[in-house]
């Protein structure tokens, strides 16, 4: 790119763009705040008036391939992408018309034929997505930028100093756009951050770094084609902060009392609108006639984009599950072949080897996560895929939750079918906004225009006396969450055959490990592939009792059973769920319907715990085939001790199964 191509060309027909856009976004939003008075848009509406600038000067220079991320005040982004007038305010009014089919609303706008990735409503919540993104384009050569736009409130944020981290660490071509309009909500810069010169963080991760006045729109564009030069020619990514001002309150429901109006009038006197006007008119640059051309434009344009969004209809009621999940299932898997020949391994190796077969059969699968290269897996699940498969696609990360889950979700977003191995479940927690405010939620906002088809392994479970912050049963809480595929695979076969099924999951699906299954040696058939997820399993078949359990529980469960056949002659099913979202419930109903009895052993805690949901579940469908009161075993309601002998107390174990299976065939009416 020359010297000439770096500067914007201010020709008539250039500046007459430039202008019309801002005007544009401007009287937009003014007609939507209007109509937010009128309570025809509702929630928060946050107005990027004074900001247009920044949106002008940088979008247009992105190629249609480009990814664009932006945040809740993300108006003015998506019409300067090119998001349909119509469509947005349509979206604004709930209307399945809108962009998003009225799902998302104001705050998260979505155009996949634009490659608009949406708003997002949690402050930096879009940062480790974009991450992602441009980690799949980087793997896939596409050549293609991320855009990813967000406040100066964001910066105080965990997810910012990860996403900066991992672009920095792994080179991916993002574009960081800090929209500083110097308040966080309510905060001004100054009262929040110690240091307020936000290039200089930016600078600290090795990016290259510029501020610019972003109430100049020559002046952004100038930046935005200097940043975007140097990522094409680096691949590396480039943090531009514009500094501006938001003349509204941070959202229509926002007193504004934080600020005074002789503040915001000041501001307004060189807005970027009045101050770029101003200019061109006094150099001749554009005309009174020029302006009253695109006022008039413009107007026309919103009269028209608001006929179609009074026009439009709302979304039936019945249609108010579709798109939580794709409704494109993949086939199951054929049913296993009969085995030709039986070998004994270890539920490590045999997730070892699913994550080979996986991605030897697939270019697009790659591990990533904390310490799965080089140190082999924090259970030594990858250990040797390092040197297999290389550090591209066994992919160390730093620790941080947050910013690899984010990344592995933008990636699968990206086309990329990546496999996160979060080390153990408490530190999910971390990760609990990418997993349930992104993952979770993006196909159902974006009304089906983006999926997210990441698998997220992680350990869970007591056992290995690494008491309360290590030994959390949670996967129970995950199965609370639509949108989430939720996997406990608890034998060698599944843990071998659950994951490539997964990974043909167009949603995103957790693999909960328990940690006392991985030294656990069983029968594996030299031929055995991919297992159905979809259905639970009988493990054992009986008469008497139902008995219904998962991962690290099923072989307690099933030497409970083998008791009470030898010392009471009471026969069981054994169900082991295998997949606890969606439940396999007519498993489960055909069973108890035939035992007429049903104990559920489940390692969460008792309190609002996954068996309470199997038992109500059952008490609404089989209340009146029940011969027996429905009996659980939980986790005591303490946190997991260190001490191996209130550790083994705490969780379900034989004894406590046993007990609550001879109650319950006394209590037989």
């Amino acid at each position: 790119m020359t010297d000439t191509a770096l500067k914007p060309r201010l020709d008539h027909d250039h500046v007459r763009e430039l202008l019309k856009s801002m005007i544009r976004i401007r009287r937009f939003e003014d007609r939507c705040a209007e109509f937010y008075t009128k309570e025809k848009i509702r929630g928060f509406l946050h107005l990027y008036d004074g900001q247009e600038a920044v949106a002008t000067g940088i979008i247009p220079l992105l190629q249609d391939a480009d990814r664009i991320v932006a945040t809740y005040r993300e108006h003015g982004h998506a019409l300067v992408r090119g998001v349909p007038m119509g469509g947005v305010l349509a979206e604004m009014f709930g209307k399945a018309e809108g962009c998003s089919g009225g799902r998302g609303g104001s705050m998260h706008l979505f155009s996949r034929d634009h490659n608009f990735y949406g708003g997002n409503a949690i402050v930096g919540g879009g940062l480790p997505m974009a991450v992602g993104l441009a980690l799949g384009d980087r793997m896939q050569n596409t050549g293609a930028v991320t855009a990813c736009f967000f406040g100066e409130g964001a910066v105080a944020e965990g997810e910012f100093h990860e996403s900066m981290n991992l672009a920095a660490l792994w080179n991916l071509p993002v574009l960081f756009v800090c929209e500083n309009n110097g308040y966080a909500m309510g905060s001004a810069l100054t009262l929040t951050e110690a240091e307020t010169d936000l290039t200089r963080r930016a600078e600290t991760y090795g990016i290259t770094a510029e501020a610019v006045d972003g109430m100049d729109v020559v002046a952004v564009e100038a930046a935005a084609r200097r940043a975007l030069h140097t990522i094409s020619e680096t691949g590396q990514p480039v943090f531009l902060e514009c500094k501006t001002y938001r003349f509204r309150a941070h959202s229509m429901f926002d007193a504004q009392l934080y600020r005074s109006k002789e503040e915001v009038a000041e501001w307004r006197a060189k807005g970027p609108i009045v101050r770029f006007q101003t200019w061109l008119e006094d150099n001749g640059l554009l005309h009174p006639n020029d302006v009253t051309a695109i006022e008039a434009d413009v107007d026309a344009e919103i009269a028209q984009a608001i006929a179609f969004a009074e026009a439009g209809t709302d979304e039936p009621v019945a249609d108010l599950h579709r798109f939580v999940v794709s409704p494109d299932r993949p086939a199951p898997p054929p049913p296993p072949a009969a085995p030709d020949k039986l070998r004994t391994t270890t539920y490590r190796e045999a997730m070892r080897e699913a994550i080979t077969d996986a991605m030897t059969r697939d270019d697009r699968v790659f591990l990533m996560g904390e310490d799965v290269g080089h140190y082999g897996g924090c259970y030594a699940v990858s250990m040797g895929l390092l040197e297999k498969f290389g550090p591209d696609r066994i992919r160390d990360t730093p620790l941080s939750e947050a910013g690899f889950t984010g990344a592995g979700i933008g990636a699968a977003m990206a086309g990329m079918r990546p496999i996160v191995e979060i080390m153990t479940v408490n530190f999910s927690l971390l990760a609990l906004d990418q997993i349930l405010n992104t993952a979770a939620t993006m196909r159902h906002m974006s009304n089906n225009q983006f999926g997210v088809p990441v698998v997220i392994r992680m350990a869970t479970g007591a056992g290995k006396q690494l008491a309360a912050q290590h030994s959390h049963s949670l996967e129970g809480w995950y199965a609370h969450i639509p949108g989430l595929r939720v996997l406990a695979p608890a034998t060698v076969e599944d843990a071998r055959g659950m994951l490539w099924t997964a990974l043909q999951d167009p949603d995103p699906v957790l693999i909960f490990e328990n940690v006392m299954l991985y030294n656990e040696e069983g029968a594996l058939a030299e031929n055995a592939g991919a297992v159905n997820i979809d259905k639970a399993a009988l493990r054992r078949v009986g008469d008497d009792l139902t008995l219904i359990t998962y991962g690290g529980s099923l072989g307690k469960t099933l030497i409970a059973a083998q008791r009470l056949n030898d010392e009471h002659h009471v026969t069981t099913d054994v169900i082991d769920l295998r997949t606890l979202r969606p439940l396999d419930f007519d498993t489960i109903l055909h069973s108890v319907q035939k035992t007429r009895r049903a104990l559920i052993v489940d390692e969460g805690w008792r309190t609002g715990s996954l068996a309470a949901e199997i038992g109500m579940r059952l008490a609404e469908d089989a209340f009146f085939e029940l011969d027996a009161p429905l009996a659980r075993v939980c986790s005591e309601e303490v946190p997991i001790p260190y001490p191996q002998h209130l550790e083994q107390a705490a969780i379900p174990n034989v004894d406590r199964i046993m007990h609550a299976a001879t109650q319950l065939m006394k209590d037989t009416t």
